[in-house]
């Protein structure tokens, strides 16, 4: 009888450690998932928001901020305004840069990356 007992006892122990180790395995697996997907929203903005405020403000003319956004005809269309008068029309550029800088990251990230807001 006590070894029936023992055997009992071994059995639900490891079924114990079983569930608490698939429990464990879960919560890292869904932690890793949690970081991975922070991080990409995250850092995705802020590289989209610097990189776009930048080429905005240095090269704004050219409408390649716009295309690093996914504004296709947006860009295409600065293009066009800044040939069509000479370059003067790059101002809108470095103006859409600074607007782009001076937002935060969840502005920036709603704005434009959401919200799809192809000007200022």
């Amino acid at each position: 009888m006590e070894e029936n007992t023992n055997n009992e006892y071994d059995s639900t122990k490891k079924r114990m450690e079983d569930s608490a180790d698939n429990l464990g395995n879960e919560a890292k697996s869904s932690a890793k998932d949690f970081k991975e997907g922070w991080n990409e929203v995250t850092h995705s903005e802020e590289n989209k928001k610097m990189i776009a405020g930048i080429l905005a403000i240095v090269i704004g003319s050219l409408g390649i901020h716009k295309f690093i956004l996914g504004y296709t005809q947006e860009g295409i269309i600065q293009i066009v305004i800044t040939i069509v008068t000479c370059g003067i029309g790059g101002i809108i550029g470095l103006i859409v840069g600074i607007i782009y800088l001076t937002k935060s990251d969840e502005e920036f990230y709603q704005t434009y990356q959401v919200g799809k807001k192809g000007w200022f």
